[in-house]
């Protein structure tokens, strides 16, 4: 079975918790990251008013130097990403499983290595 990491973007909110809590255990040095949150906007939609006419999305993207944190993992702990996500929008397991979860509500991304 294939393990992954499923992220739904749509409740993102861009607190970099994950790539924090990715960097300590990793040990990471300035500069490097497991897992790099960009930012996507503000985009702007024509036809809307108010602050539905603007869209700030946060996107969490797993880097090579990912490894799903092994150590823990193995141990039957969660990656820290996924430990520590404020809003609670990362999932860890099999990836059949997380794909079930996926739906055409709103923006997911699984990750696989």
């Amino acid at each position: 079975m294939t393990k992954a990491i499923l992220i739904n973007y749509e409740y993102c909110t861009g607190c970099h918790s994950c790539e924090v809590a990715c960097k300590k255990e990793l040990g990471l040095p300035k500069g490097e990251f497991g897992i790099k949150l960009t930012e996507t906007g503000p985009y702007a939609y024509e036809g809307k008013e108010g602050p539905e006419r603007w869209e700030w999305t946060w996107l969490p993207v797993l880097t090579k130097a990912c490894d799903m944190c092994a150590s823990r993992t193995e141990a039957g702990k969660m990656p820290m990403c996924v430990q520590h996500c404020q809003a609670w929008c990362m999932y860890y397991g099999e990836a059949e499983d997380l794909v079930k979860k996926m739906g055409g509500e709103t923006r997911w991304a699984l990750y696989t290595k």
